[in-house]
This record gives structure tokens, sequence and C-alpha cells, in this order.
């Protein structure tokens, strides 16, 4: 079997963190939530982000394998657990980045200053599958080459971020704050059941930090790379949420902003106030550049768990194949575009289809943190079998350190989990809501361990 070329540095890690986790929407939905997000991001912070970058730490120099997760999770609870971890990894990206896209697509009918192509239903299909595959035939084509995809994309972040902030600040200073700011108001109420669920949904916002290690085979150095690419990477994220949820307020009246374009929004209207009309049409296509980043970092990053499985012998032999010359598994790659456009097209079908994919949509965050429950746990497997490495960054405090993080983690996770199948206002009947949701995660569960056990029975044949 040929092998995967190491080419991602340490820069490369930074910025595909930074394409990967941080989106322009939690901001505008945290914006919308009012100044109490400042506090309810720092609480996501300590809770979640920290615990999560501690235990991605340990686990990626503990095992820098190329499958990441799978492979951690595998070397903690056998085989089964690995494949369903590394499944449910697989099969949610595959349903959830492809629906961005969509988003994606909205944005450039907005770049293009022709809005009502976002309501063309040919034109929105024909971007998000074009964007899908350049970015995925481009990871294909070599990391030398994908890897600008994703580098180019974090620049869709920082400078919309850097702009809102500039023009935050220059509104500021010439028609004052657009809303009024009490240090009272940062502290959240969390007694409240709607302040719990929105702290679930900014735990969603800060997750990612496995992603990259998942191409461990692909990264120099990666005992050295990942944990010194997580920490400042993680320090940006942070400061991205903060200061850019703070400055959308300070540009916007609450009332007004948009949990969907809110940052968009911001920056064409008060540039527009300032006398700079272009700032929305290029902030716009910046989007659209981090969307396509976005693409190949999570739908090419995630086929490399095919390619894993394929090497176990899980799934079809031909996926653990490494291109000759790009040297990446250029086959899991382009599975997984064929099966995200089936995704993007069902997306725009019929009614009745479409609702089911909305569904689908809502489970797909009960799915995504499913191996996170497994890689925190994974973490104490370790500790309690006392599998020792002399090359592993093993978190601080030592056991009790581990069983901090790993608790904290799971729990932060846990209740993530169960206030994503908490209905919203607008569900009519909760009943049939909770059965399709929770029915829907028992089925992709299902699937993953039928995949698993006709492979084990397919290997014991003689």
């Amino acid at each position: 079997m040929e092998k995967l070329t190491r080419v991602l540095g340490l820069r490369d890690l930074i910025l595909f963190n930074i394409v990967a986790i941080p989106g322009l929407r939690w901001i505008a939905i945290a914006a919308a939530a009012g100044f109490s997000s400042l506090g309810l991001w720092v609480f996501a912070f300590l809770l979640f982000f920290v615990p999560q970058g501690l235990m991605v730490i340990e686990l990626s120099t503990r095992y820098p394998e190329e499958g990441g997760l799978y492979v951690w999770t595998k070397k903690a609870f056998g085989d089964f657990h690995g494949f369903l971890s590394g499944w449910c990894y697989w099969s949610n990206n595959l349903v959830y980045y492809p629906s961005l896209l969509i988003y994606i697509g909205g944005m450039s009918a907005f770049a293009l200053g022709a809005p009502q192509l976002e309501n063309n239903k040919l034109y929105m299909i024909l971007f998000t599958i074009a964007v899908l595959w350049i970015a995925l035939l481009l990871n294909a084509i070599g990391m030398k080459v994908g890897r600008w995809v994703q580098n180019i994309g974090s620049f869709g972040i920082w400078i919309p971020i850097t702009l809102l902030i500039i023009l935050a600040a220059v509104s500021v200073a010439y028609y004052g704050q657009a809303n009024e700011f009490s240090p009272g108001e940062v502290i959240p109420h969390l007694g409240e059941l709607k302040t719990i669920a929105f702290f679930s949904v900014l735990c969603f916002g800060f997750a990612g930090l496995e992603l990259a290690p998942i191409m461990g085979e692909e990264i120099k150095n990666p005992r050295k790379n990942i944990p010194r690419a997580i920490i400042i990477s993680g320090i940006l994220v942070t400061l991205i949420y903060l200061v850019g949820t703070y400055a959308l307020l300070a540009a916007l009246p609450r009332k007004d902003i948009s949990i969907i374009t809110g940052v968009v929004q911001a920056i064409a209207q008060v540039g527009e106030r300032l006398g700079f009309a272009f700032t929305g049409n290029l902030v716009a296509i910046l989007v659209v550049l981090s969307g396509l980043g976005a693409a190949g970092a999570w739908l090419g990053g995630t086929a490399r768990i095919l390619f894993v499985a394929g090497l176990d012998k899980h799934l079809p032999a031909p996926l653990a194949k490494v291109h000759p010359r790009w040297g990446t598994p250029h086959i899991a790659i382009l599975l997984q575009g064929v099966l995200s456009t089936i995704f993007i097209i069902m997306s725009f079908a019929g009614s009745s289809i479409k609702d089911a994919y909305m569904i689908l949509l809502d489970m797909v965050i009960v799915i995504y943190f499913i191996p996170y429950l497994y890689m925190f746990a994974s973490l104490l497997a370790f500790r309690r079998k006392k599998v020792e490495s002399s090359e592993a960054i093993l978190i601080p405090g030592g056991k009790a350190g581990a069983w901090l993080t790993s608790l904290v983690g799971f729990g932060a996770t846990l209740l993530a989990i169960i206030m994503a199948t908490v209905p919203t206002e607008a569900i009519k009947n909760v009943w049939l809501y909770e059965a399709k949701v929770l029915g829907g995660c028992a089925a992709f569960l299902l699937t993953g361990a039928l995949i698993y056990l006709a492979s084990r029975a397919r290997r014991k044949k003689p």
C-alpha cells in the first residue's frame, strides 16, 4: 500500500482549525440573545472547549495515527466501539455540512447582487454541488494543494470579523452604541431551561478540535504540531466569538440582528452608513470562500474515517487505497463527494422529503456528540489500564486532572445531547418529533452496528 504524505505544518493546522471551528452564524445567534451570551461563551469555553482541547492533546499525542478518534476509541474499547464512534462522526457530517453549503449558496447570490437567485432551485443546486466538488477534488489531488482551500477559507472568517470590529468601533464613535451595555447583563440566568439549551448550542459552536488529528499521518511532526495548533487556534477562536459577539451588539440593535446573516448584515448596514457600500458584497464573497474551506476541511477530513475503516476491512477494500501520485485516500474522498451530492439534491426535493431532511438535521447534533462521549471516556480508560506513552502530553494534575477533565467534558457533552432532543415552541406534535429524532438516532446507530457485524461475519468466512 502506498503511504500517505505528510504535508500539513503548524500554520496549516492553525488555519485549518480557524476555518473548521468558528462560524459567523454562531456569532449572530449569540448576539441576537443579548449580552448574556458573553457569559455563556465563557462558560462554554471553560466547561467544554478547555476539556476538549486537553482531551485531544493527550489522545492525539498518545496515538498520532490516521483516523484520530476512530483509532483512540478502538484502542480504548475495542473494534466495535471504534467503528461505531467513527460511523457516527462520519455520517453526521455527511448530512450537516452539505446543508451549510446551501446557506453559502444563498450568500453567493447576495455577493453577485442578485438575491433573487436564492429562490432559484437550479442555481442553488448547481452552485452548492460545484463548491462541494471543487473543495473535495482539490483535497483528493493532494494536501499540498488541498490545504490551501482551508488556508484561504480561514480568511473568510478573519477578514469579516476584523471588518466588523473596525466598523463597530467607528459606528460607536460617531453614533453611539446600538445596545446599552451593563456589566450585570453578562451574567446568564442559569436556572432557566432556555439558557441551558442555548449553552448547549454554543458548545456545538466550539466543537471541532478533533478533526485535524484524523489526518494524523498527513501531519508533519503531529506530536509537536497538533498541541501547539490547538493552543494557538483555541485562543484565536475564543477571541473571535467574544469580540465578534460584542462588536455585533455594538453595531446593531439586538432586535434587528438576523440569526442567520447577522454579521454580514451589520457590516453591510454600518458600512453603507459610513460611506463604504461595497463592504456587504465583499464580506459575502469572503463567506463563500470560508464555506469552500469548511467543506474541504470537514468533508475531506471525515473521508479519512472511511479510509481507516477500509483498512480495518469493515468497509470495502478500495476505500483503503492511497493514490500513488497524490498520496491521499482518493476513493474515500470521491465517495464522500457522491454521497454528499445525494444529500444536497435530497434537500431540494419535494416538501415531504424536505421535512424528513430537516428532522435529519436535528438528529446530527446528537449523533455528532456521541464520539465525544467516547473520547472523554477513553481518557479514563487509558488511565485505568495504565497505558503509558513516553511521548504523550498528559493532562496536568495526574489522575485527578484526567478525571476532572473527562467528567466535566463528558457532562457538558451529555447535556448538549439531551438539550438537542428538546423541541422548540414551534413544534406542534412533541411526541411525533421525539419519535422521529430519537428513532432516527437509533436507526443511525443500528445501521452502523449492522455494517460492523456484517463485516465481521465476512472476515470469519473461510
